[in-house]
């Protein structure tokens, strides 16, 4: 397996995990790598299964902003184990489906555990976000599903999107959205904090506002559309994490988690799912 070319302390953990057979990891990560999303928060039992099948309702809350659907060709940016390529291959068909992912590791798991229906295509290529090797005017869709603030740059990644994308075609993405009010403690904070965000989950740009998205957005030629906040949705995510990471011995990726919770829970950040359309 080639080593990575990137800094992603949490999916070493996951492929240790997973090389060990741990059964938790597999159910929880093994599809799809993101928080996810309960139509009833207070009914999460906090199993692996549970959280599994809330992160599958997450990645189909992006696809549907997106406006997949039969026929299209979708991009999906970010894609990890290849968990929103094989829902789109369930869910879809006569669709041409590619994953792109600068972690080589990821892309090789992907391809092995993702095998197209018949009359649909996947293909899975190593490759970054922000310089996609992809021709102009080439996707119906792209999405981002909880991974833009790994990516250099956001700006140079929504103008790669904004000219991979056809004429009426559409971006979606979800990320933690920091109220603007809040910029100045978090920046302040991450001087005690970040070493261990960056030892535990990497090299993460906390700081886009909802203000910032809409400012990028019309910069780079889209037209706005939806801004969804779901983060009481995702609140079960938090203690399910917390568990895994005691249970794999992880203690400061569990404080970082816990931090991240406390912001959440006093609306300090937002989980938001957005999308943007070329006119």
């Amino acid at each position: 397996m080639t080593a990575t070319k990137v800094h992603l302390p949490y999916f070493d953990l996951l492929f240790e995990q997973f090389r060990k057979g741990n059964p938790d990891a597999l159910q929880a990560f093994g599809r799809h790598v993101h928080w996810g999303y309960w139509d009833y928060p207070a009914v999460a039992d906090g199993t692996a299964a549970d959280f599994g099948a809330a992160a599958e309702k997450l990645c189909r809350r992006v696809c549907d902003a997106g406006g997949v659907g039969d026929g299209l060709r979708i991009l999906d940016c970010g894609c990890g184990f290849g968990g929103t390529i094989a829902s789109l291959n369930e869910r879809f068909s006569s669709v041409e489906l590619v994953g792109v992912n600068i972690d080589p590791r990821q892309i090789e798991r992907a391809r092995e555990q993702v095998k197209p229906s018949t009359g649909n295509q996947i293909e899975f290529v190593e490759a970054d976000a922000c310089q996609l090797p992809f021709e102009d005017d080439s996707f119906d869709v792209v999405l981002a599903v909880e991974c833009i603030f790994h990516f250099p740059s956001r700006q140079r990644f929504f103008q790669e999107a904004r000219r991979v994308l056809r004429k009426g075609g559409r971006l979606a993405l979800c990320d933690f959205v920091p109220v603007r009010a809040l910029l100045p403690l978090m920046k302040f904070a991450s001087q005690f904090a970040g070493a261990s965000v960056a030892r535990t989950y990497g090299n993460i740009d906390g700081y886009f506002t909802l203000a910032d998205y809409r400012n990028l957005g019309q910069t780079a030629g889209f037209l706005p559309g939806l801004e969804e906040d779901i983060t009481v949705n995702t609140l079960p995510t938090y203690p399910a994490m917390r568990r895994f990471c005691l249970d794999t011995a992880q203690i400061e990726m569990e404080r970082v988690t816990a931090g991240q919770e406390w912001l959440s829970q006093l609306g300090l950040s937002r989980y938001m799912i957005l999308s943007f359309q070329v006119p």
